[in-house]
């Protein structure tokens, strides 16, 4: 009993031992000592410091950002010591602290001597990069990337080891601004030097692309940069830079003009080869049937590229056959490769005039094989205008049917009131003009003219029925039979006066009414409701006095009424009578 009192260790005396242990491995609190890995357990990793107790400290602080833990049994590491025997009875470590405290140290060295680091960048932030610099998160902002505009997307530097300056740093806050351009700039000016040094005019150099805009391409010629202006990539006319090259392609260029005071240097792609358009001549004559690619439509031609060298142009007259052709786009595509025509060799312009219609024969010389004067065949509206319709006769032939040919009977002001684009119909060869390139043709020829017999049909006196179909401020017209129309003249709708003639009828309206006067030669019927109950003897009194009538400020007689109406549009009707 007694020896087991006298071998126990006082609290005072263990603390003794440990002090003296410290002391004899000259190991302290709050500094960085070197230990050896011992294990490593669920992320754990325990070391040994020389001490009573060994160590844990987790495994992720043996990592790097964007890299795994490189970390094995028997490694010797350095780690902080944070505390001896705490309150667990454990050694508290920390490499995190360590290596924070070494890298603050080399940094500082590296601040003062100017000297590059090694940093990796783990993460884009509002205005830059967070890099690690060997366990310090310092900042890199994005004016400081490059110098260069190549770098669009800063994705492309994440979880790589790049060179950097350090440009402020303040260990107290924690903060540390750093710059990638400062050392490519210093890269650049030794390689800019050397550049100047080797360049003339005259002188071919190899680069790189570095940005295309519309009017030319900016070439990266190793620290110095140059423009080729797009009429000098190509002996060909291009409408973007980009359809020839691309950003960060490798390109010999030639040195136009270098002017050393500004550095600036105009460079040149197309001066590297000969000017193709010297040997034009040789190469091509008028007639030639050559190969072409489309580049550009417009609205009245459309641009060639010739055998990759040379520039042409087809107008819209030479498009096709039609005399009035549709746009470029309807009748060819971009890109497109097609055969072509030479028609002229344009040395002022350089440029080669071709035609695609020449290609095929003329149809407008074979169209008497195949239509003749009266024939007749079935057509589709491809046009409609004011005065008439197009229609299909053939490939690029367009035939026209005169407003005035679409009806015998029918007074129609527009086509669209009774017909649209795309309708099939029956149509007359009128006319034939080669050189004119017309054909004329017409609708209403394909029946018998029903005025031819309209003596036989419609007689003084008579009593007729019809349908209101126009409506106009000086009377009605009413279609009848064979839609031949007779006009109602506003005092021969009722024996009382009558201001509106929708006062009286309405279109659609179905009519009783008798003829008054038939002009064969004006094609012309005059009609009256009021009459309709009249004696023989009465209605020669109202044809006679109808015939007298002079225009008034009130009334218009049947001859001027008819001449009224040949000029009136559908819709006038409401416009006459508010008057």
């Amino acid at each position: 009993m007694v020896n087991q009192v006298s071998n126990k260790i006082s609290n005072s005396e263990y603390d003794d031992l440990i002090s003296n242990s410290l002391k004899n491995n000259n190991i302290k609190e709050k500094s960085i000592v070197s230990g050896k890995i011992i294990s490593i357990e669920n992320d754990i990793v325990t070391i040994d410091v020389g001490l009573k107790s060994e160590g844990r400290v987790p495994l992720n602080e043996f990592s790097r950002p964007g890299l795994k833990p490189e970390v094995n049994i028997g490694d010797e590491t350095e780690v902080f010591i944070d505390n001896v025997d705490n309150a667990n009875g454990e050694t508290s470590l920390s490499r995190e602290k360590a290596v924070k405290q070494k890298a603050w140290h080399d940094l500082q060295e590296c601040f003062t001597n100017n000297s590059t680091v090694t940093g990796i960048p783990f993460n884009r932030v509002k205005g830059g990069m967070s890099v690690d610099l060997n366990g310090v998160t310092a900042f890199l902002p994005g004016s400081q990337i490059d110098t260069r505009q190549v770098i669009k997307d800063t994705k492309e530097l994440l979880n790589k080891p790049i060179e950097l300056m350090i440009l402020k740093m303040d260990k107290y806050r924690g903060n540390i601004v750093v710059s990638r351009k400062a050392i490519t700039e210093n890269e650049l000016k030794e390689q800019r030097k050397e550049l100047l040094s080797k360049i003339d005019e005259g002188s071919i150099i190899e680069g790189k692309v570095k940005n295309l805009t519309d009017y030319g391409a900016f070439i990266d010629l190793g620290g110095l940069d140059g423009l080729v202006h797009v009429t000098d990539i190509s002996w060909t006319k291009i409408n973007n830079p980009s359809d020839i090259l691309e950003l960060n392609q490798s390109i010999k260029v030639k040195v136009l003009k270098f002017d050393q005071e500004l550095s600036r240097l105009s460079l040149g792609i197309k001066q590297l080869s000969d000017n193709p358009w010297d040997q034009v001549h040789d190469n091509i004559k008028v007639d030639d049937v050559i190969s072409s690619k489309i580049t550009n439509i417009g609205d009245n031609h459309i641009n060639l590229i010739i055998n990759e060298l040379y520039d042409g142009s087809i107008s819209l007259g030479e498009l096709t056959w039609l005399k009035k052709p549709a746009h470029p786009s309807k009748i060819v595509n971009l890109d497109d490769i097609i055969e072509v025509k030479v028609l002229d060799i344009d040395d002022e312009r350089k440029k080669i005039n071709c035609s695609l219609k020449q290609m095929r024969e003329n149809p407008w010389m074979k169209l008497n094989e195949n239509y003749k004067i009266n024939d007749s065949f079935e057509t589709e509206i491809v046009n409609i205008v004011d005065f008439g319709i197009f229609v299909k006769v053939q490939d690029e032939i367009d035939g026209m049917v005169h407003v005035s040919d679409l009806s015998w009977t029918r007074k129609i002001n527009h086509p669209s009131e009774t017909l649209k684009k795309g309708d099939e119909l029956q149509a007359v060869v009128l006319e034939i003009d080669k050189e004119s390139q017309r054909i004329s043709l017409g609708v209403k020829q394909l029946e018998t003219d029903p005025w031819e017999e309209i003596g036989s049909r419609f007689n003084v006196g008579d009593m007729v029925k019809g349908t209101v179909a126009k409506i106009a401020a000086f009377g009605a017209f009413i279609q009848l039979e064979d839609e031949v129309d007779g006009l109602v003249h506003i005092s021969q709708l009722s024996e009382e006066h009558v201001t509106k003639v929708k006062e009286v009828v309405n279109i659609g309206d179905e009519v009783e009414a008798r003829v008054i006067k038939v002009d064969k030669a004006e094609r012309r019927i005059g009609l009256s409701i009021k009459a309709a109950s009249y004696s023989e003897e009465d209605l020669k009194k109202e044809t006679a006095a109808f015939d007298a009538l002079r225009p008034s400020s009130d009334l218009v007689g049947l001859e001027q009424a008819f001449q009224v109406a040949e000029e009136w549009r559908p819709g006038e009707e409401n416009e006459e009578e508010e008057k």
